[in-house]
């Protein structure tokens, strides 16, 4: 089980590189020939993105509470909705520090979760040498993909189109904050250079590179979808059993198949809910739905952080 567990990580990790690359690459493309004022291919981009994300969360009840009675399992469903609904509530209500809060704990969450991800492969592929620090990689692989996008040249037209207020989120301290996850991203790669940790570094070029090229829309949704959420689903296949029987007849690609498939009905419905929400906010779809999409993501990362907090600890402990 362990050579092919160790394969499906190593083979996510290369799409979810290769997504992001490839990402750049057309972000160029597209700003170069038709502008970066145009939106409707960041949209494009970013909504692929995101509906590749949003089903890697929808498993977490099955994570959190293996095995248990239907009762147990629908009273946690209610308090995972509910405290989405509060989460959603709260950034609609209070556009800017909703934003930020989410903001900072997206950070966290990301970076812890893709650290552990690399601690486990690191473990499946017993990798010999030295290890590193989980805050080695955590920072700058948290902190770039959110942060940065966020406080370039062009985030102002992007997040006005969004959502107006939203402009200045940051309060004109674009410059420190600059500084700060430069100087966080800096000390992270020189620790992973240090310790010849050259294919960690190079997720983290990756990362700083699709901050800095492509538009905040397309990165922070293409991190999200294309790189986190494949990594976090890697992660779960060695919870749920249908993965784990997969593992057991070799099968990496059907134990990654396994985890996805559960969580695909969650996209439907957070589909029909931007489109519920949409309609009784009175404002267009199209102009609305990016924006509503976001708030959704945003508002559902929170009882997901809760939950996977535990599976975060245990990946380091061991």
């Amino acid at each position: 089980m362990n050579q092919s567990h160790a394969a499906l990580f190593r083979r996510v990790r290369l799409f979810s590189s290769g997504a992001v690359a490839l990402a750049i690459v057309l972000s160029v493309i597209f700003s170069t020939s038709l502008g970066t004022d145009s939106l409707n291919w960041q949209i494009v981009m970013a909504a692929i993105a995101l509906a590749m994300g949003i089903p890697h969360g929808a498993l977490d009840h099955l994570v959190t509470l293996k095995n248990s009675a239907p009762l147990r399992m629908a009273i946690f469903i209610c308090l995972y909705v509910c405290a989405a609904l509060i989460a959603i509530w709260a950034i609609l209500q209070w556009n800017v520090f909703g934003f930020i809060a989410v903001v900072l704990m997206s950070s966290l969450h990301f970076g812890v979760g893709d650290s552990a991800f690399i601690a486990e492969l690191d473990r499946l592929g017993n990798r010999q040498g030295a290890s590193i620090p989980s805050w080695a990689y955590a920072g700058a692989a948290g902190l770039l993909p959110v942060i940065i996008p966020l406080v370039n040249s062009g985030s102002s037209d992007a997040l006005g189109k969004i959502n107006i207020n939203l402009i200045n989120w940051h309060y004109g301290f674009t410059a420190y904050i600059q500084i700060v996850v430069a100087a966080i991203s800096t000390l992270s790669l020189m620790t992973l250079l240090f310790r010849k940790r050259f294919r960690d570094a190079l997720d983290i070029v990756l990362l700083a590179a699709l901050a800095i090229f492509a538009p905040p829309l397309v990165a922070f949704s293409v991190y999200f979808g294309c790189w986190h959420a494949m990594r976090h689903t890697a992660r779960l296949t060695s919870l749920l059993p249908t993965s784990i029987k997969a593992f057991e007849r070799g099968s990496a690609l059907g134990a990654f198949t396994a985890a996805v498939v559960p969580g695909l009905p969650a996209l439907l419905g957070a589909i029909i809910f931007i489109a519920l929400l949409a309609g009784f906010s009175h404002t267009e779809l199209s102009s609305s739905f990016l924006w509503l999409t976001l708030v959704t993501v945003w508002a559902l990362t929170v009882p997901h952080m809760i939950v996977t907090a535990r599976l975060d600890r245990a990946a380091f402990k061991s």
